[in-house]
């Protein structure tokens, strides 16, 4: 490439002549195909079973059921694979939204594109936080180093020269870069490495539940089909008839929709996330953002408005206010991503000051150094300016002590007043020393109108939250008492004394505030709340990158640097700690969503295992045919798909599931399903002496029913006349209990009966929804010890 493509980088003609020869910069995975999912949905192992039970059908002479079973398989086929599609395009089309642009030089001219139009010989300019979007060669450098973490597992930063190499995936930890591209998308060493795209198959604890609970019910099946096998071949029944019982009752006590529900809960509630403007990066974050109940929150954006302005500007003699604004806007035009620079270059536009500078070098401010500096061609000749935080500058200045103090007045002044303080210097030459202070910019950041209502209601809601900030202890002071957070602010030469591994959690129980943190200082506080805590800690540039990622849930905010979105848990897309209260209340009603459907799943699947195996022993007759069980687990489980939008009740604490207590309930809630169902089938069987199609037609409604009642008790812990579910559940329940009503009368797939006796099923499911409302109050007064999740202080659609 020649020297002059070096300096002007490619034209249009050239990157689109490289876009057809290279393609995009992307890393193109395995993924699975549309024939690939179908095939693992048409091999899993509630689609073999209900292929063999139609088979046995066949071999039993029962031409209709085996017609009619593989209808239902299609079915079953089709809803899961629906779902599965539906969910994986939702996360799909989310991580869209997280786009990473980057500066290239194109036409003799930078303008930003996103990172996967970058092509070979590209010509890119980077800064601290920034990704590197592809494989390159190094042409500049200031004070430049990257983390190649992701690569090499080195966790210290690599310094970069001109002519080193710089990796894709890897970031800009220090200083600023520009490179040619030398390899793009799997022609990178990142994209050598990769094999998949798929998503990880890490599992929240809440997913390993549910996934367990599965395995418990499939187990408890085989095991009731194994005593009633033995009864029943004792008895001499046709093995073929007992191998379609035992079938049927398999797969009516396996949970049938397990997946399509795990699957639509998550991707709806990842979706109801971003329509907060809340993008999950980890699923399984969603878990831990339930749970969190410490807040380790920035100020700037979070707490306050990030319409950052320049306020006042002070000159120090000889030096005019114009001249700080000037020396200002060279020291930050070079960045004008940093909301603090985008103030300064508006500041001095306005003053009409915001002349073009011949810029020889220059460095970015970063966590370290805490100023930007700028080597300027000047008519004076070279000079070197500088802005950043007043104790930063003033050791870059000759000062004697009357000015250090003058200088030290007013930032404290300032800061009493609510204003960050910008220190400006400049002298001549191109090196960092010596310089002259001509004066100080005063940065205002208002409070958020809804900051402090917001908080307040969090911690009513058990999420203590904590400010931590660089900004001075004056500022940390006023900007704390007006968010209405009680306690100690600590300045950090007391952080600087702590021992992590020595020091309580509770230490933190009495301070509101944390002042002029440090990266390493956040870090630490991370690891002493841990220790007694759920923490999510919130950032926005590439220091905070250590803190967050020990923290329980870590939060890139939206004016985050690409370093920490891409490597947080959960992206913020809008600012506002009203935000991330509106996250933790949609994971909240994820977590009820997936508690309501394990309970309610416990119960149904125990009460039918257990009815119809002592039915089968007591009585040696089939409680129901095995095309009722298959229709039952059917009509059972697909309506059982909307709780993905039902309607919640929010907790007053973060959730939690008390194993224990979700066991009694859902045995409870299963052995009064027992117990009614066997009193229905003694009344019916043996004081009624009704034929026994009629008692299983009448044993197939009341199961259909009173399951879907069921549901309406369990869902809430509230008396269930108070709290509706949402009106998809209310359909689906009631679309499915007219179906098997119509079933019953009509004598489809079954022995018709009359209505009266259909309208008496009801009448008997309904007394003993209110005897299960009953146990659920009594299991809350007397048996189960309080859960966490279980006061109710708000309610949500």
């Amino acid at each position: 490439m020649s020297a002059s493509n070096v300096l002007s980088g490619l034209t249009g003609d050239q990157v689109r002549q490289r876009q057809k020869q290279f393609g995009l910069n992307q890393i193109e995975g395995k993924r699975a195909s549309v024939v690939v999912k179908l095939l693992g949905q048409v091999f899993s192992p509630i689609t073999l079973m209900l292929l063999a039970a139609a088979f046995l059908s066949l071999l039993l002479g029962k031409d209709f059921d085996f017609y009619f079973i593989l209808f239902l398989t299609v079915v079953n086929l089709g809803v899961a694979f629906w779902q599965e599609h539906k969910a994986d395009r939702a996360i799909e089309e989310l991580q869209k939204q997280l786009t990473v642009s980057v500066a290239v030089l194109r036409d003799g001219a930078w303008t930003r594109v996103e990172s996967s139009d970058v092509v070979p010989d590209d010509v890119v300019r980077l800064a601290v936080g920034d990704v590197v979007p592809a494989d390159g060669v190094l042409l500049e450098e200031a004070n430049a180093s990257a983390n190649e973490a992701a690569l090499t597992g080195e966790s210290l930063p690599k310094d970069k020269k001109i002519g080193d190499t710089c990796y894709a995936g890897s970031y800009v930890a220090t200083g600023s870069l520009t490179m040619r591209v030398t390899a793009i998308g799997n022609g990178t060493f990142f994209g050598t490495s990769i094999v998949s795209l798929e998503r990880s198959a890490k599992k929240s604890l809440l997913e390993k539940d549910i996934l367990t609970i599965d395995v418990f019910l499939s187990v408890a099946a085989l095991i009731g089909i194994g005593i009633l096998s033995t009864f029943l071949f004792a008895w001499h029944k046709p093995v073929l008839e007992v191998l379609d019982l035992d079938l049927g009752l398999l797969i009516a006590g396996i949970p049938v929709a397990l997946p399509a529900v795990m699957a639509l809960i998550i991707s709806l509630g990842v979706v109801g996330l971003a329509k907060k403007n809340v993008i999950v990066r980890r699923i399984s974050a969603i878990e831990d953002l339930s749970n969190v109940d410490l807040l380790l929150s920035d100020k700037t954006g979070t707490l306050t408005e990030n319409k950052i302005e320049v306020a006042r500007v002070i000159a120090y003699q000889p030096s005019t206010e114009n001249d700080v604004v000037r020396y200002g806007y060279w020291s930050s035009v070079q960045d004008d991503r940093s909301a603090i620079n985008q103030a300064i270059i508006a500041s001095a536009r306005e003053r009409g000051v915001a002349d073009q500078p011949a810029v020889i070098a220059y460095v970015p401010a970063d966590s370290v150094r805490k100023h930007s500096s700028a080597s300027v061609q000047t008519e004076r000749g070279t000079v070197t300016v500088a802005a950043g935080a007043p104790q930063a500058i003033a050791a870059l200045c000759a000062m004697d002590e009357g000015s250090g103090q003058k200088l030290n007045d007013d930032v404290v002044s300032a800061a009493r007043d609510g204003y960050r303080a910008i220190a400006i210097a400049w002298g001549q030459g191109a090196e960092e020393k010596n310089l002259s202070l001509v004066g100080i910019l005063l940065i205002s950041d208002t409070v958020r109108a809804d900051a402090a209502e917001t908080i307040a209601f969090m911690e009513r809601n058990g999420i203590t939250v904590k400010m931590v900030t660089g900004d001075d202890y004056a500022i940390a002071q006023r900007v704390s008492g007006v968010l209405g957070l009680s306690g100690e602010v600590v300045r950090r030469d007391a952080l600087a004394l702590l021992d992590p591994e020595k020091t309580p959690s509770s230490w933190l129980d009495d301070k509101a505030a944390f002042a002029q943190v440090l990266p390493q200082d956040k870090y630490e506080l991370v690891q002493i709340s841990k220790k007694d805590h759920i923490v999510a800690a919130t950032g926005d540039g590439v220091n905070d990158l250590p803190a967050l990622s020990i923290s329980n849930v870590g939060i890139a905010v939206k004016e985050a640097v690409d370093a920490l979105r891409s490597a947080a848990d959960i992206v913020l897309l809008s600012s506002g700690i009203a935000v991330i209260k509106d996250a933790v209340i949609e994971a909240r009603k994820i977590f009820s969503r997936m508690y309501t459907y394990s309970l309610y799943r416990l119960s149904e699947s125990f009460r039918l295992i257990v009815t119809i195996v002592v039915l089968g022993i007591v009585y040696v007759t089939y409680p129901l045919t095995p095309i009722q069980l298959i229709l039952l687990a059917l009509m059972n489980d697909l309506p059982i798909i909307s709780l993905a939008t039902d309607r919640v009740a929010l907790a007053d604490r973060p959730a939690h599931i008390n194993v224990k207590d979700r066991f009694v309930l859902s045995t409870l809630y299963g052995l009064t399903g027992v117990a009614n169902s066997l009193l229905l089938f003694f009344i019916a069987h043996s004081l009624l002496h009704l034929d026994d199609a009629v008692v299983q037609t009448m044993f197939f409604l009341k199961l259909t029913v009173g399951g879907h009642m069921l549901i309406y008790v369990a869902h809430t812990k509230e008396r269930w006349y108070t709290y509706w579910p949402s009106s998809a559940v209310i359909w689906a329940t009631s679309i499915t209990q007219v179906v098997a009503t119509g079933f019953a009368i009509f004598g489809i797939f079954m022995h018709g009966i009359s209505p009266l006796m259909a309208l008496a099923v009801w009448g008997w499911a309904f007394f003993w929804m209110q005897v299960s409302e009953a146990v659920k109050w009594i299991d809350q007064k007397y048996i189960s010890r309080p859960r966490q999740s279980a006061p109710v202080v708000a309610r949500a659609a």
